[in-house]
Parts: structure tokens; sequence; C-alpha cells
């Protein structure tokens, strides 16, 4: 079921700060852009937990009085992605939980792919779930767990499920971040100053309260912040790194280093390798913003064609929007990105974006394109077709619902309405990345998964 999904989400941690929930409420802000679902912080007094969450965005959900609420100063917070049938604010994060070891709070970037299996037997066996999130999977495990110390227990815990998680937990007194063992969803480790500590999904909400960057959190690693400071551990057996390539096509900010590589050149790449494997003879290069600007200026650096801001995106559009009684067509699109008709009109256009998933927005912008007077309109993706969904923490749809797994390249096309339609080559990709390849998971183009689920828990995804 589609509730039984993970989420491509953001956290952040900070020990050792008077502020520390009003600097994870920035590092959140920071963060936004990778789950606009709901939002929580949770903070530590040094004797007890205090948590804050809500539905929506960051600055919907707190305000001076709700952080006035957050003592202490230590603090996780944690952004959710919107998942089909899962708005729910039981489903918020970080979760706190009191058991026989105390209190405990809980943040997760992931996915597990036995969660469905864990949970059934842990139900058998008596456990009660308030959510439907593969969060709360983890948090029975460790509560149950023999282990005496809460590092032991949750190295105890995470041994038993597979997947992809980037957690931050977090007791009255220490703070852990650790990472799974592939390095599938980044997490990295920042200072301010000398004794405040910092983890966060991106190095971007680091910049924002002018923090060090010290490094990646390694996959595999747990870091524990405590009295005691700063220790690093390795209790999981090594294996072969998967980190998402898709942090570097869309997920990530422009302005992050993830996975030890800065993302705005490396999006520029793409878009150079784009233009040298699928040319095209055009007047302007434009972009589908916000997601396909690096790319498109790449490409128009490398094809030597001008660059335009030819679509213009609506940055104040919510989740939702009231449609006007009378139809209007591609009512949804036009109420986010509008054309601007002098850059387009006559003109052969280059319009460049990250990827194509159902196919149905990019024939809205194809028909929106025409009708501000293209000419021509060539589309030019900066990834591979993609045909298989995401186990790893990303919300994507099923298989059959991929149009990229189901239609050739000429049946894409002729469904957009382009004149000509362009994906980046895997090997294209890999080579922008700087990476032979083995180093990424590229599931989602290939079908070769690092960590496959169980043909249960594919039943239970519906995602095949």
């Amino acid at each position: 079921m589609a509730d039984e999904l993970g989420e491509k989400c953001g956290v952040f941690g900070i020990y050792g700060h008077p502020e520390a929930a009003k600097l994870t409420y920035l590092g959140l802000y920071a963060l936004q852009h990778r789950g606009q679902e709901s939002s929580g912080i949770v903070s530590s007094d040094g004797t007890m937990l205090h948590a804050e969450v809500g539905m929506g965005l960051v600055a919907d959900v707190f305000h001076e009085r709700r952080l006035a609420r957050l003592p202490g100063e230590m603090a996780i917070g944690h952004n959710r992605y919107s998942t089909t049938g899962s708005s729910l604010l039981r489903n918020a994060q970080p979760m706190v939980i009191s058991y026989s070891g105390g209190s405990l709070a809980l943040a997760h970037n992931g996915n597990l792919v036995n969660a469905a299996e864990i949970r059934r037997t842990l139900e058998q066996e008596g456990a009660i779930f308030r959510s439907t999130t593969d969060t709360e999977v983890i948090v029975h495990l460790i509560a149950r767990s023999a282990e005496t110390h809460l590092a032991d227990r949750v190295v105890d815990a995470l041994r038993r499920v597979r997947g992809a998680y980037s957690l931050l937990l977090m007791t009255e007194k220490q703070m852990i971040g650790v990472r799974d063992s592939f390095g599938f969803r980044p997490l990295v480790l920042g200072r301010l100053e000398e004794q405040t500590y910092l983890l966060a999904s991106e190095t971007c909400a680091l910049d924002l309260i002018g923090a060090e960057y010290i490094r990646e959190v390694a996959p595999g690693e747990m870091v524990v912040i405590g009295e005691q400071g700063v220790e690093f551990f390795r209790p999981f057996p090594p294996t072969r790194h998967a980190f998402c390539i898709f942090e570097f096509i869309y997920f990530a900010r422009p302005d992050s280093i993830v996975f030890e590589k800065n993302v705005y050149p490396i999006r520029k790449a793409l878009g150079k390798q784009l233009a040298r494997e699928a040319p095209v003879e055009a007047d302007v290069v434009i972009p589908v913003p916000d997601s396909g600007l690096p790319a498109a200026l790449g490409y128009a650096e490398e094809a030597g064609i001008p660059f335009e801001m030819g679509l213009i995106r609506n940055h104040y559009v919510g989740r939702t929007f009231i449609e006007p009684q009378q139809a209007i067509r591609h009512f949804g699109v036009k109420v986010k990105l509008n054309p601007v008709k002098h850059f387009l009109e006559g003109k052969r256009v280059v319009v460049v974006d990250d990827s194509i998933v159902r196919g149905t927005t990019g024939q809205k912008i194809v028909v929106m394109l025409k009708q501000a007077g293209a000419k021509e309109v060539h589309v030019r993706i900066s990834s591979p077709p993609s045909i298989g969904p995401c186990f790893y923490g990303i919300d994507t749809p099923s298989k059959r619902e991929l149009i990229a797994a189901n239609q050739s390249l000429e049946e894409i096309r002729a469904f957009l309405g382009a004149d000509s339609l362009g994906y980046l080559s895997l090997k294209g990709l890999l080579q922008a990345v700087s990476a032979e390849g083995h180093e990424f998971c590229t599931a989602c183009f290939t079908g070769d998964y690092p960590e496959p689920p169980s043909s249960q828990e594919l039943l239970q995804l519906e995602l095949f």
C-alpha cells in the first residue's frame, strides 16, 4: 500500500547550543525542498523531551510561541515529503516514544525494504502501531532490544532491517546519527564554534546558520554526540556503496555538497553532456524551472545556443488550489508555469528538464510552448529514461505508470507532441558525475536494485 512507502525527507540535528530549537527551525527551512507535507522539532532540556510537530511547511508549523515551548541545548528536526494516502499528523516526525530505556525521539530519511514483513511479525507478537510509516518499525525494534546502552540497541535494531536510512535519534542526554551501509541517502556532520555539533541531510542547512562543514557521515557509520564529546563507530559490515544518483539530478539543493561533490556544477555538466549526445538545430534553450535550470545552462553553453527563461514559475503555488468551474485547458500547469512569448514566437525551442515520469506534465508544457508561438519544440532530459520505481526513500509511481517503462522513445515523443526527444545516456550521466558507476544506485534507470525488496514487499507496495 502507498501508506507503507518511505519518503525523501530532510533531517537536522544540533547538540550544545542555547538556541537549539531556533537553529533547527532554520535548518529545516533550508531543507524545505526535501519535504513539504509536515515538519517537526523535538528538543531536550537535559531532563525531558519537548515535541512540536504539525502539517504543512516549516513557516506554517512554527512561530515564536511554538518555538518557545522547545527549551534546551539539543534538538532534532524533520521535514516529511508528501506521499499519496499518508498525509496524516500521526505520520509526522520526529517520532517520540517512552520505553523501558527512557524517552527517545527519532527522525528518518529513507525507506526500509523489509518493513512490512517485520511489522507483521511484531503485530503477531502483540505490538501496536500508531502510524503507517516504516520508521515506527525501527522504534519497536530498539525498544525490544536486550542491549543495555542506546547505541547498542540501535545497532541491534538496524541489523534486522534492510534498505535505506539516514537516522537521527535523541534522548535527554545524547544524539546519534547513523547511515546505512549502502549510503543511499546523504547525511553530513558540521560544527558551530567549538562545542556545537550538527547533523543534517545537506550542507545548505549548515550554510544558513554559519556552521562549518566537517565531513560526510560515512556509509555504515554511527556518530554519537554527548557529554563525552563526539564518537565515531563502524558497527556494520561494509558493502558496496549505492549513493542515490537522483540527488544530483533533482533532489538536492544545487548549492549543497552531497556525497562529497558539489551539486550545481554536476547539474551543468549533465546539460553539457546532453548537448553532446542529443544535439539539435535550434534558436533558444529554455529550462523547465527550477529543476531544469542548471542543466539548461550547460546545454546552451555547450551547444552555443542562446539561453532564456522562456517559462516563468509561480513560486507561491501551494499543494492545492481551487480550479474554476468553467474548464480551462491545462489549468494545473498554467497556474505554476507561464510562457514568455517574446522569446518563443517563431523560434525553434529546446526545453530542458531533469526527468519524465508519467509524461502528462511534459505534454502540457509542449502544448503551452506551441500555443505561445514556438515553431518547434525539442525536449531534452538530463537523465536516462526512468523505467523502475525507487524502494529507497523516493515516492515514485508503479512501473505501469512510468511512461518510459512501457513506451518506446518515439512513442513518448509522439505522446508529448514534441518535434524531437532526447535523454542523457546512463554512461553520460556517470561520466558527468565523474564516477565509474559502482558507487551509485541507478536502479530507477536499470532495474538493478542493490537491496531488492522481497516479493511480499513488492505486493504490499503495489509498485509492480
